[in-house]
């Protein structure tokens, strides 16, 4: 077994293989950029060697540093994680002309299946359902628009050496066929080196379910079932589980055979995925292999209880696998929730900053429960624009998909998380949506049920009366506290009345409030009562309070006249008045917005890596202006209305800032 590896990633799936190598008593190495020199996976490394500037280009993506810090810490193998140099053959290569060890598969079925081009004609050979498409070399947009046009559209465009949604784009005409071409090529040479694009028919309504294969290198293979990963914006994955509640025993078992049918056509040696997209008749049409640790592996980990870093690391050190397919069974059901630094109000546009607060839910391993959080940033470090905005990855596990559905509830409720834009309201909308709870789901979920982007949840009439009466219940705190006379004895208070007017935005309950001790009763203005027994201190950011037997955690944040409620996707500015102030404060004017209509703001921190237009210009609604990158993704941004450009305040290649002004109209 090896003695040292090192690990060529950062962030959380460093720190995961971390984890992993030191419960197997393996010394382990981290790289790292400029960026990471305080990042959390370089101090949970035994060691650490610095590869060059922030962005991954000139970092973690240049095999010759990569090699440079394999030879300087004399590490065995190496264990690329996923995204970077995980799929890159010429790495892999390196490494065995090195004399080291890749924890990943052979060069051979990373050329193979890696290069989603070549994949789709092996898959097709090894008899595996494949999607219509091009499998062909696309020289430029204008190829681009008249093979699109010969599939049919939709379209999906993507690129060859891709992953992650990287280099992918939906065209449904030729307009966005030839931009989606000339975008994709673009992100793809960004992310990967490799600029080859093909495009294949993008089939309605699918849902997107993987199998994990995992085999070794002495003709042995085996699947792990199926994981269901269909929740996907912009082709990123969001919200993961396993197994999937759409597949029957019989098209699992035919998936997991062709999965390790083209595993074995190639000679896999490794932990990789088989992926497809399944239709309403579980038709299923390989869609890509990954030739790698997926993301979201923690799923199938939880359901069968085999840790596939653990496996990776013996099959690179040249084992067998101990594992048969009679030993691979599902047990319970597992969900994971992708943590992004990205603002869902704002049309989920990334955001950077420092963590001035994280406090992830306790990790927990029992018989019924498991709540289990991948991450790789710590309370006051910081989030990036170089790199994945992605924060952690909270997993939930029970005996079934209802109870592992109410453990995740709870642990996004109680997740503490300040200083970033975040998408911790999203995530736990989508996890009590009506649609995600029956399993009536497809890759075009947030699409369709968010058509306009994600405003917050409407909450039922039961939850706004139950933060009404939190809300007075931290009132009633907050005023008896304020009642005690310092210096006095203990128990001698001024009277507070127990009158009060709660407004939820707009709004309004009357209430009484009658408060000893950890209980309250809310008596509202038409009869109705509700008991509360909370568990909340003055300035704590979490109240829990039990409420006619229901747990509600409820996020507390103290603003200026009043705290914001963040409960199950939704955000409520609170305000507990006297009646007499209350209706003072109906009189007040309401303050109007700032008008931007004549500026171009950045809605992101990011790089401007083009201008469409120049100083003169007439530009019609919906016509490009200009590109901006972040945190790998490229982001289009348009005219809102028919203008005239009047001045650009940023050149190519500057560093914006959010609400920074990139031109301005007459």
């Amino acid at each position: 077994m090896f003695k040292k590896i090192l690990i060529a990633n950062r962030g959380e799936i460093a720190c995961r293989v971390i984890k992993t190598a030191r419960k197997m008593g393996i010394s382990t190495v981290a790289i790292y950029s400029d960026a990471d020199k305080n990042a959390l996976h370089v101090s949970m490394a035994d060691e650490a060697v610095h590869i060059g500037p922030a962005p991954a280009s000139e970092s973690y993506i240049v095999i010759d540093k990569v090699m440079e810090a394999v030879r300087s810490s004399g590490a065995e193998a190496v264990h690329p994680g996923y995204g970077f140099l995980s799929e890159n053959k010429r790495f892999a290569a390196a490494l065995e002309k090195a004399g080291v060890a890749f924890i990943g598969p052979n060069v051979g079925a990373i050329e193979a299946m890696g290069d989603k081009i070549t994949s789709k004609k092996l898959a097709a050979e090894a008899g595996v359902s494949t999607v219509p498409g091009y499998m062909g070399i696309i020289a430029d947009a204008d190829e681009a628009v008249k093979i699109s046009t010969q599939i049919g559209y939709p379209v999906m465009i993507k690129a060859s050496a891709g992953g992650g949604g990287k280099g992918m784009r939906i065209a449904w005409n030729d307009s966005e066929a030839r931009e989606g071409f000339a975008r994709s090529k673009s992100e793809a040479a960004n992310s990967f080196g490799d600029d080859r694009i093909f495009i294949e028919k993008f089939i309605t309504q699918p849902r997107h379910i993987e199998i994990q294969v995992l085999g070794d290198a002495h003709g042995n293979c085996i699947h792990l079932n199926e994981r269901e990963c269909s929740i996907q914006r912009r082709n990123q994955k969001v919200i993961e589980e396993a197994p999937s509640s759409f597949l029957d025993a019989e098209t699992r078992a035919s998936m997991g055979a062709q999965a390790v049918a083209l595993a074995k056509a190639v000679d896999y040696n490794s932990a990789g995925t088989v992926e497809f997209i399944v239709d309403r008749d579980r038709n299923f049409y390989f869609l890509e292999m990954n030739t790698r640790l997926q993301v979201e592996h923690p799923v199938t980990e939880l359901i069968t209880g085999v840790d596939l870093v653990e496996q990776m690391i013996n099959v690179a050190a040249g084992q067998k696998l101990k594992l048969k397919q009679s030993d691979i069974g599902i047990n319970g059901w597992a969900l994971e929730s992708r943590l992004y630094a990205e603002d869902p109000y704002r049309n989920f546009l990334p955001s950077i900053g420092r963590l001035t607060r994280y406090r992830p839910p306790q990790e927990v391993v029992t018989d019924g429960a498991i709540i289990r959080n991948d991450t790789g940033v710590y309370e006051g470090g910081e989030i990036s624009m170089f790199y994945d905005p992605m924060i952690a990855k909270l997993c939930s596990w029970a005996p079934d998909r209802v109870e592992a559905l109410d453990v995740m509830r709870q642990a996004l409720d109680s997740f503490e998380l300040e200083g970033v834009g975040n998408n911790l309201p999203f995530l736990a909308a989508v996890i009590d949506h009506p649609k995600f709870i029956s399993g009536d789901i497809s890759t075009a979920f947030i699409e369709q049920e968010y058509p306009d982007g994600f405003s917050g949840v409407e909450l039922p009439d039961t939850d706004r009366r139950a933060l009404a009466a939190i809300a007075a219940h931290i009132k009633m705190t907050r005023a008896v506290r304020d009642a005690q006379i310092s210096g006095s004895m203990p128990n001698h208070k001024r009277r507070v009345d127990p009158a009060w007017v709660v407004f939820l935005d707009s709004e309004e309950f009357a209430v009484e409030i009658h408060h000893e001790n950890s209980e309250t009763r809310v008596v509202f203005d038409d009869g109705e009562s509700l008991e509360l027994l909370v568990d909340w201190k003055v300035g704590a950011p979490l109240i829990h309070a039990h409420i006619s037997g229901k747990l509600m955690t409820v996020k507390v944040e103290h603003v200026r006249g009043g705290d914001i409620l963040r409960y199950r996707g939704a955000a409520l500015k609170a305000m507990v008045l006297t009646p007499l102030r209350a209706g003072l404060v109906k009189l007040m004017p309401e303050k109007l917005a700032p008008d931007t209509s004549k500026s171009l703001l950045c809605p992101m921190p990011g790089l401007l890596v083009s201008l469409a237009v120049a100083v003169g210009d007439t530009v019609e609604a919906g016509q490009p202006l200009c590109t901006v990158e972040a945190m790998k993704m490229e982001n289009v941004l348009r005219a809102d209305n028919k203008v005239v450009v009047s001045k650009i305040n940023a050149a190519v290649g500057d560093s914006l800032a959010v609400d920074g002004v990139i031109m301005e109209f007459e």
